[in-house]
């Protein structure tokens, strides 16, 4: 049976500012890291859906922003026995790598959020650990590249992966951001040790950012806007206690026209969740799309 990485399964078979100053952690007496971030075209939100929703998915995803699929095939992209049908859809605001699994999904495959292309893994992954990352998965082979799992202070999972050969794409139109939603407890350490690693820069900090924004109209929450040539981020520090569907997003999509962008989300089975509102400088929704994948979608300007 073919092995394939979890985005690489799917690469494989396409035609193919400053802000406050954080509290300081051990990461900041670590010394300055390379930069293994190859852009932000190359990474992707996994999506994990049923067998019998995995076209539904995809067919309301490319519909809502547009874009191209690979074809679909059936591949191993884990380093013990599995099988999943696996499919990359490539549009203007972000990738999604799409995995549905005919065989149990092997620990810890599934809980990382997303997978990033780096230019050295082995160098890639050593610097993440040296900067507070935890390995979940050693680096491991694949028929086109090697992969690995890591976790950051707070639960955050993601994977990196490498090609033998690099892949070519063309730069998004928009930067989808990677929400990570965290506890006091967690913010400083996470942010100091993933900036030190991805050379990221905090695009800015607010304190006391309107509760309005994940569904708590009436309330503050913090709200840290990163930016990195992994693309961006949102790190949401709040006291945990979340209204759903707050959370359970992984990404955020940015789009040029909002409603237009909910009109085909509807078109295609897309429910949308939270109805767009003023969220600080944007308009915000959330939606799920066939299969349970739940995300936010914002557009410049902060009147719904």
């Amino acid at each position: 049976m073919k092995r394939l990485s979890l985005f690489t399964a799917a690469i494989a078979i396409s035609a193919v500012l400053a802000g406050p100053v954080m509290a300081q952690d051990t990461a900041t007496n670590i010394a300055p890291a390379a930069d293994f971030a190859v852009g932000a075209q190359y990474d992707t939100s996994h999506v994990y859906v049923a067998p019998d929703q995995f076209d539904a998915f995809v067919t309301s995803f490319q519909a809502t922003f547009g874009g191209t699929t690979s074809p679909q095939g059936q591949f191993q992209v884990t380093p013990t026995t599995s099988k999943t049908k696996s499919q990359l859809v490539l549009t203007p605001a972000g990738t999604v790598s799409v995995f549905g699994f005919l065989t149990p999904v092997p620990y810890p495959f599934g809980i990382e959020r997303t997978g990033y292309l780096v230019s050295d893994i082995d160098a890639a992954v050593a610097s993440a650990v040296a900067h507070g990352a935890t390995r979940l998965v050693d680096t491991f082979p694949d028929p086109i590249g090697r992969d690995a799992v890591v976790q950051w202070p707070g639960g955050v999972d993601m994977q990196f992966y490498w090609h033998t050969k690099a892949p070519s794409y063309p730069a998004l139109e928009t930067v989808p951001e990677n929400r990570v939603y965290l506890t006091a407890d967690a913010a400083d350490a996470f942010v100091s040790r993933w900036n030190g690693f991805a050379h990221a820069s905090v695009k800015s900090d607010i304190p006391d950012a309107d509760g309005a924004a994940i569904g708590m109209p009436g309330t503050h929450y913090r709200q840290i806007l990163l930016t990195s040539g992994y693309g961006d981020m949102q790190v949401i520090v709040t006291n945990g206690q979340l209204p759903w569907p707050y959370g359970r997003d992984v990404t955020g999509y940015a789009v040029k026209d909002l409603h237009a962008t909910l009109d085909r989300a509807r078109a295609a089975g897309v429910r949308v969740l939270v109805a767009p509102h003023a969220a600080g400088d944007r308009t915000s929704a959330m939606v799920q799309f066939p299969g349970g994948y739940i995300a936010e979608i914002h557009a410049a300007g902060g009147k719904a």
